[in-house]
């Protein structure tokens, strides 16, 4: 072999050795990892793959159970939707709560195979696996093996002689049990661990390291007093002996901006480095505004041979030993997590992979690009509005599409094309928490002593932890936008505002506000588990209506992610 082909060879066979492999160096990076609505993470890492890949809790948004992919623990791209079609969970049709559904999931890979281990709490609470070879294919995700899951909260995990385990929280007792991967039989109950007293102890993972059982549960239940706490043993059952300094994560009791900190999952990343993943809260210890809900943080930790892991307390700001930037992923469902929309629903493209539904839509009420109007999204009005009247059943459907807050600041435009002929019938757009919790500038045709009017109408429901006055404003549409393309508007103009606000689509800059609302009437209450989205909706209002909306040059853009208290940072 010549000297250039001996260079050569050497260059190609440097290019292969996965990146990880390199010296890494503290960097300073800023939480949270996953921002918006991501609550109960759970992350592996595929050396052979040399990527990370990551999963959250949905409950009954559709599609659920996002699964990310990093090389880098800092760029991360939507690789797929786990639960992506009907046939996988036909019980969503008949789920009425608005915090049941997907919980706390937990992600494996082994021997070549990503195993997605769930309860979905319905009619009736069922375990779930589901399994795929392609982390990239939406359609390569099984539907479910079901199981008789105890309780909430599954962690799955291969002991040495190739035993399956589920651990699971029920009745304040954290449970093992067999597993049978081919019939989803389970085998008899131990009861392990329960944690250092906190209530709610849920959560659990296992790990096998150094001759010793790890058992990580989350405690102290999902609010304020939320904590991660550690116990080991030689034998699988127990006795168990505790962390002696637990909590092994926690930010109860403190002042810091990132609370309810817990419900942690840790992982190795390729060069030996440990890290966690932990839900959190962006409210201070007030816990009172959080419209964007729980979401992912990650921590650094250090893991020696033989010794208990320790892991740096969560903050805004922060080190870790990165691997050098890469962004290079072979292909995926959905784009990046941290970057703006800018959808214009060409013809021949479908709706983004981050979208989402509450429920299931009724596809035939979604059509991108219809005849006649291109670049265009058209809703058929659903018979309900975004809250529903007692009469209201799960699977009758919401003419609604969103994407979840993913920034302190950003602003959400939408431009609507909308001529209603029959009272009530409504297009707009909503900061959506639950049906039960939501803030909404609708265009909408009011009867009046006068006759039909189009107005814009701003309302909300529900008031979360929010106080004072609920706002209200109904205001004419100007005469000369009538019969135009109207571009509405939503902003986050701090962390405690939104401003909705409207103008032509033609002359943005006639644009009017119309009102206001404090963040607090979207944080707890109905939708404590979940998180703000922002989405367009088209509705009768109950009433004789049919008239489609189109909606076009969809646009959400992040501006600034708090920190910490009066700390902003750019979104990108």
């Amino acid at each position: 072999m010549g000297l250039l082909s001996k260079i050569s060879a050497s260059l190609l066979l440097a290019m292969a050795v996965p990146s990880l492999s390199y010296p890494t160096h503290n960097q300073s990076y800023t939480n949270p990892l996953f921002p918006g609505w991501h609550s109960d993470p759970t992350c592996t890492y595929v050396s052979e793959q040399d990527t990370f890949f990551c999963v959250t809790s949905t409950f009954i948004a559709f599609p659920g159970l996002p699964l990310y992919a990093s090389r880098d623990l800092q760029n991360w791209k939507l690789a797929s939707n786990i639960f992506n079609r009907p046939s996988q969970i036909p019980d969503l049709r008949v789920t009425d709560g608005q915090q049941s559904g997907i919980y706390a999931p937990t992600l494996r890979y082994h021997e070549g195979k990503f195993y997605l281990i769930v309860s979905y709490l319905g009619p009736q609470t069922k375990g779930l696996l589901f399994t795929s070879s392609d982390p990239y294919d939406d359609a390569a995700w099984s539907d479910p093996l079901e199981f008789a899951v105890h309780g909430i909260d599954p962690d799955i995990f291969w002991d040495d002689d190739g035993k399956v385990y589920v651990t699971s929280a029920e009745d304040q007792m954290i449970k093992q049990y067999t597993l049978d991967l081919k019939t989803g039989a389970i085998g008899p109950v131990d009861y392990l661990w329960n944690g250092t007293g906190g209530v709610w102890p849920e959560g659990p993972h296992m790990h096998k390291r150094d001759g010793y059982y790890y058992l990580i549960i989350a405690e102290g239940g999902t609010e304020l007093n939320h904590s991660e706490t550690m116990a080991r043993s030689k034998t699988r059952t127990g006795p168990w002996e505790p962390y002696p300094h637990n909590p092994l994560l926690t930010n109860r009791g403190t002042s810091e901006y990132f609370q309810t900190v817990g419900h942690a999952d840790l992982f190795q990343d390729g060069n030996g480095n440990w890290w966690a993943v932990a839900l959190s809260t962006r409210s201070g210890p007030e816990w009172k505004n959080y419209p964007m809900g729980r979401e992912t943080v990650l921590a650094p930790a250090a893991w020696k041979k033989g010794e208990w892991p320790v892991v740096q307390p969560v903050r805004g700001q922060m080190q870790g030993p990165f691997p050098r930037p890469n962004k290079r992923l072979p292909r995926g469902e959905g784009g990046w997590i941290k970057q703006p929309d800018m959808v214009d629903f060409r013809p021949g493209s479908s709706i983004p992979a981050h979208f989402q539904y509450w429920r299931y839509p009724k596809t035939e009420d979604f059509t991108v690009s219809p005849r006649g109007h291109p670049n265009t999204l058209r809703l058929t009005p659903s018979f309900y509005n975004l809250t529903g009247t007692a009469d209201f059943k799960p699977d009758d459907g919401l003419s609604l599409v969103m994407r979840k807050q993913t920034d302190t600041l950003f602003t959400y435009t939408v431009d609507v094309s909308f001529d209603p002929k029959v009272a009530d019938e409504e297009a707009g757009v909503t900061v959506f928490l639950t049906q039960q919790q939501h803030i909404d500038l609708g265009i909408v045709l009011l009867q009046t002593t006068d006759g039909l009017s189009l107005s814009f109408r701003f309302r909300v429901e529900g008031r979360g932890n929010y106080e004072g006055p609920l706002p209200a404003a109904t205001v004419p549409v100007p005469e000369d936008w009538q019969g135009q393309i109207i571009r509405l508007e939503i902003q986050a103009v701090s962390d405690t505002e939104y401003v909705f606000a409207a103008a032509p689509a033609r002359h943005p800059a006639q644009k009017k506000v119309i009102g206001r609302a404090n963040t607090l009437i979207v944080s707890g209450d109905t939708g404590r588990f979940t998180g703000s989205l922002v989405g367009a909706y088209a509705t009768k209002n109950g009433g004789a209506g049919s008239t489609p909306a189109y909606i076009s040059r969809w646009r959400y853009e992040g501006q600034g992610q708090m920190i910490d208290f009066g700390r902003v940072v750019p979104s990108y």
